[in-house]
Protein backbone atom coordinates (compact mmCIF):
# COMPACT_ATOMS: atom_id res chain seq x y z
CA UNK A 1 0.00 0.00 0.00
CA UNK A 2 1.39 3.39 -1.23
CA UNK A 3 2.05 5.43 1.67
CA UNK A 4 -0.05 8.78 2.92
CA UNK A 5 2.96 11.23 1.70
CA UNK A 6 3.22 9.42 -1.89
CA UNK A 7 -0.61 9.77 -1.85
CA UNK A 8 -0.21 13.46 -1.08
CA UNK A 9 2.89 13.77 -3.84
CA UNK A 10 0.95 12.23 -6.54
CA UNK A 11 -2.05 15.04 -5.95
CA UNK A 12 0.16 17.75 -5.58
CA UNK A 13 1.71 16.64 -9.07
CA UNK A 14 -1.47 15.85 -10.78
CA UNK A 15 -2.80 19.41 -9.97
CA UNK A 16 0.94 20.77 -11.54
CA UNK A 17 0.39 18.71 -14.88
CA UNK A 18 -3.14 19.81 -15.20
CA UNK A 19 -2.19 23.68 -15.12
CA UNK A 20 0.80 22.95 -17.05
CA UNK A 21 -1.80 21.42 -19.91
CA UNK A 22 0.63 18.06 -19.53
CA UNK A 23 -2.35 15.74 -20.89
CA UNK A 24 0.46 12.65 -21.67
CA UNK A 25 1.74 13.92 -17.99
CA UNK A 26 -1.48 13.60 -16.27
CA UNK A 27 -2.98 10.46 -17.91
CA UNK A 28 0.57 8.78 -17.11
CA UNK A 29 -0.39 9.64 -13.56
CA UNK A 30 -3.26 6.73 -13.91
CA UNK A 31 -3.04 3.32 -13.60
CA UNK A 32 -4.34 0.66 -16.40
CA UNK A 33 -8.24 0.49 -15.79
CA UNK A 34 -8.74 3.56 -13.80
CA UNK A 35 -11.57 4.77 -13.29
CA UNK A 36 -12.94 8.70 -13.47
CA UNK A 37 -16.12 9.94 -12.05
CA UNK A 38 -16.76 13.67 -12.39
CA UNK A 39 -18.70 14.92 -11.40
CA UNK A 40 -20.00 11.80 -8.90
CA UNK A 41 -23.46 10.60 -10.38
CA UNK A 42 -22.36 10.98 -13.94
CA UNK A 43 -21.28 7.91 -15.59
CA UNK A 44 -17.48 7.10 -14.87
CA UNK A 45 -15.30 7.51 -17.67
CA UNK A 46 -13.55 3.59 -17.80
CA UNK A 47 -11.19 3.43 -19.99
CA UNK A 48 -7.66 4.71 -21.80
CA UNK A 49 -9.23 7.01 -24.74
CA UNK A 50 -11.94 8.31 -22.17
CA UNK A 51 -9.48 9.79 -19.93
CA UNK A 52 -7.28 11.00 -22.53
CA UNK A 53 -10.51 13.08 -23.79
CA UNK A 54 -11.63 14.08 -20.74
CA UNK A 55 -8.19 15.75 -19.68
CA UNK A 56 -7.81 17.30 -23.60
CA UNK A 57 -11.26 19.13 -23.28
CA UNK A 58 -9.83 20.37 -20.06
CA UNK A 59 -6.68 22.10 -21.42
CA UNK A 60 -8.94 22.89 -24.27
CA UNK A 61 -11.40 25.24 -21.64
CA UNK A 62 -7.84 26.76 -20.37
CA UNK A 63 -8.93 24.62 -16.75
CA UNK A 64 -6.33 25.59 -13.66
CA UNK A 65 -6.68 23.93 -10.16
CA UNK A 66 -5.83 25.60 -6.71
CA UNK A 67 -5.31 23.26 -3.86
CA UNK A 68 -7.86 25.22 -1.18
CA UNK A 69 -7.37 22.51 1.96
CA UNK A 70 -4.78 19.04 2.19
CA UNK A 71 -4.10 16.70 0.49
CA UNK A 72 -5.19 14.28 3.53
CA UNK A 73 -4.06 10.89 2.99
CA UNK A 74 -6.17 8.06 4.49
CA UNK A 75 -5.12 5.07 7.27
CA UNK A 76 -6.00 2.82 3.03
CA UNK A 77 -5.29 3.68 -0.02
CA UNK A 78 -7.17 7.16 -0.89
CA UNK A 79 -6.25 10.23 -0.10
CA UNK A 80 -8.54 13.53 -0.52
CA UNK A 81 -8.08 17.60 -1.57
CA UNK A 82 -10.48 20.46 -1.37
CA UNK A 83 -9.54 22.58 -4.62
CA UNK A 84 -11.22 25.32 -6.77
CA UNK A 85 -11.28 24.96 -10.58
CA UNK A 86 -11.26 27.90 -13.06
CA UNK A 87 -12.45 27.15 -16.47
CA UNK A 88 -12.02 29.92 -18.71
CA UNK A 89 -14.43 28.58 -21.35
CA UNK A 90 -16.81 25.97 -20.87
CA UNK A 91 -17.21 23.54 -23.42
CA UNK A 92 -20.78 23.75 -24.99
CA UNK A 93 -21.50 26.71 -23.42
CA UNK A 94 -19.99 29.31 -25.05
CA UNK A 95 -21.86 32.10 -23.60
CA UNK A 96 -21.04 31.46 -20.30
CA UNK A 97 -18.01 33.17 -19.16
CA UNK A 98 -15.19 32.47 -17.08
CA UNK A 99 -16.31 29.75 -14.00
CA UNK A 100 -15.08 28.62 -10.57
CA UNK A 101 -16.22 25.42 -9.44
CA UNK A 102 -14.85 24.49 -5.65
CA UNK A 103 -14.85 20.69 -5.05
CA UNK A 104 -13.45 17.57 -3.24
CA UNK A 105 -11.58 15.19 -5.41
CA UNK A 106 -11.17 11.61 -3.99
CA UNK A 107 -8.47 9.04 -5.15
CA UNK A 108 -7.70 6.13 -4.85
CA UNK A 109 -4.26 4.29 -5.44
CA UNK A 110 -2.29 0.93 -6.52
CA UNK A 111 0.46 -0.42 -4.74
CA UNK A 112 3.08 1.61 -7.26
CA UNK A 113 1.02 4.66 -6.13
CA UNK A 114 -0.73 5.50 -9.67
CA UNK A 115 -4.32 6.63 -9.41
CA UNK A 116 -7.15 3.82 -9.61
CA UNK A 117 -9.80 6.04 -9.59
CA UNK A 118 -10.80 10.09 -9.17
CA UNK A 119 -14.25 11.05 -8.04
CA UNK A 120 -15.20 14.58 -8.30
CA UNK A 121 -17.69 16.19 -6.06
CA UNK A 122 -19.12 19.41 -7.01
CA UNK A 123 -22.95 20.02 -8.53
CA UNK A 124 -24.05 22.73 -10.74
CA UNK A 125 -25.17 25.12 -7.82
CA UNK A 126 -21.22 25.54 -7.01
CA UNK A 127 -20.76 26.67 -10.63
CA UNK A 128 -20.42 30.66 -10.42
CA UNK A 129 -19.09 33.49 -12.78
CA UNK A 130 -15.21 33.90 -11.66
Amino acid sequence: MPTQARMKGVMLEYVERVNAGDVDGVVALYAHGATIEDPVGSPPRADHAAIVDLYRKAVAARVHLRVLAGPFGSFANAAAMAAEVRVEALVGMPDRGPTRIPLVEVMTFDDQCRITSMRAYWGAEEMTPA
